[in-house]
């Protein structure tokens, strides 16, 4: 039979993965690499870790150190944290989710301890952060009012592609932040990789529409 601690614990792990489930409820919407499922258990498995470490081992027999294991979950879950971070062409995605892990991580460490209000608060301070903030970053007074596309086209491989491209973009006060050629001698065409930072002043689709509508350009991949 489940005594009072055991049932204790099984309450710990249930808010944990409660409260890692409501961060990822919001990651997930947004469509990131890491979402539902993903926080629910980072959370849960940090809180049972810290169960583990706390209430396992008999004090009278091993020396219980409880911040040792929650150590090798702080650095652990870097790796994990890690494999969210993308890289679409130039660009990075998946730093806040990361970021989200990270501190769900230490969630499920307060609740496996029994700091159970702190652990509540965490998840009310994280989410604020998640929704309400990002609408609030852009209109800070230091933010950006440019936008940053990477794109990918398939010109012929004329003379004039690349000043006809290069000629359309300084037009419509675009700027060239990387570029990248390659040749297809075999097609007769040529795949020109940019990274464009574009004011907020101008239509950002209707710039690229606008490049793929030149004479040279075959095709046109808007990968961000």
């Amino acid at each position: 039979m489940l005594d009072a601690m055991d049932w204790q614990m099984i309450m710990r792990l249930f808010l944990a993965a409660l409260l890692g489930g409501i961060v990822g409820m919001e990651r997930g919407s947004g469509d990131r690499p890491a979402g539902l499922r993903t926080h629910v258990l980072v959370c849960t498995g940090s809180a049972l870790i810290m169960l583990v470490s706390i209430y396992a081992f008999d004090p009278q027999t091993y020396t219980r150190d409880p911040g040792r294991i929650a150590a090798q979950v702080v650095s652990g879950i870097g790796f994990l944290g890690a494999g969210t971070i993308l890289h679409e062409g130039l660009t990075v995605r998946g730093l806040t989710t990361a970021a989200s892990l990270w501190m769900v991580a230490a969630i499920g460490l307060a609740i496996g301890s029994g700091m159970i209000m702190i652990g509540i608060i965490s998840t009310g301070i994280m989410l604020i952060t998640l929704v309400t903030f990002h609408g609030w970053e852009k209109r800070m007074p230091g933010a950006t009012h440019n936008e940053r596309r990477y794109i990918r086209i398939i010109a012929k491989n004329n003379q004039d592609t690349m000043m006809t491209i290069l000629g359309y973009l300084g037009e419509h006060n675009v700027k060239v932040r990387t570029l990248n050629v390659k040749n297809n001698s075999i097609q007769g065409t040529i795949i020109i990789e940019l990274y464009l930072k574009i004011s907020k002043d101008f239509n950002i689709n209707e710039i690229i529409a606008g490049i793929n509508t030149l004479d040279d350009v075959i095709s046109l991949e808007n990968v961000v």
